[in-house]
């Protein structure tokens, strides 16, 4: 990944896959900012990413159209970005326990967030510029708890496509990830997440459940391919296929 002298945009940069790809970024000599809801998280990702002059930090929340908007007034040109940002808390229940709140978060976070960045992004981007969303395993193979995922993610990947072409030259990708070991197991699964991440590292072909630096290499694939765009980048460790 020919970063140098870039400038990334990563919205949920502050954990778990974002921050993985924050780090590989400033490896290759690219300018980061990081965007996420919470300032505290926002300082502690700075720390652990050693506090280096190439990365600015900023407080957003993408479902809001003025504070997106806000956000690129502020940072100006970019490269390529990125948004790895996902609130599914609460949204993993049966059907008769779905709380529409939680749902909403869900949408806000997966679509509309994305929505937003595409429309107002786009217009920092050059012409070889890109942006890339995360999807996820959950729209291929969904849980009895997972209704509000799946459909969100399956959503997601369809406005991927549009923007595509909507977009074109920019490039509008996704990947995405199965199975990955981030903060974000302990909202779907609490004390239960070891046990479940291991039964299902037996289960996979490649017999172990995802790292975030899995999902980083494959978004630093997506920001260098030229000719690849519309396209959902699948990284799961075989997981479609069991």
């Amino acid at each position: 990944m020919d970063m140098a002298n870039g400038r990334v945009l990563v919205v949920g940069g502050s954990s778990g896959m974002g921050l993985a790809l924050a780090r590989r970024c400033l490896r290759a000599g690219a300018g980061v900012i990081i965007a996420g809801r919470s300032e505290d998280r926002l300082r502690h990702a700075c720390e652990d990413l050693g506090d280096p002059s190439s990365l600015e930090t900023i407080a957003v929340d993408i479902a809001q159209e003025d504070q997106v908007a806000d956000l690129f007034r502020r940072i100006g040109r970019l490269d390529h970005i990125v948004s790895t940002a996902a609130d599914i808390e609460g949204a993993y229940e049966l059907l008769p326990e779905i709380d529409l709140t939680a749902a909403r978060r869900v949408v806000e976070s997966k679509f509309y967030g994305p929505l937003l960045l595409a429309k107002h992004g786009a217009p920092v981007l050059p012409a070889t510029g890109s942006l890339i969303f995360t999807s996820g395993i959950a729209a291929y193979r969904p849980s009895a708890r997972g209704s509000v995922v799946a459909a969100v993610n399956a959503a997601l990947e369809g406005l991927v496509r549009a923007l595509a072409v909507e977009l074109a030259p920019i490039r509008v990708n996704a990947v995405s990830p199965g199975w990955v070991d981030t903060p974000i197991w302990t909202h779907v699964a609490g004390d239960e997440k070891e046990e479940r991440l291991g039964a299902m590292a037996k289960r996979l072909p490649v017999g172990r459940v995802g790292r975030s630096d899995d999902i980083a290499d494959a978004i630093g694939f997506l920001m260098g391919s030229g000719f690849t765009t519309g396209t959902v980048l699948h990284v799961e460790g075989g997981h479609r296929l069991i």
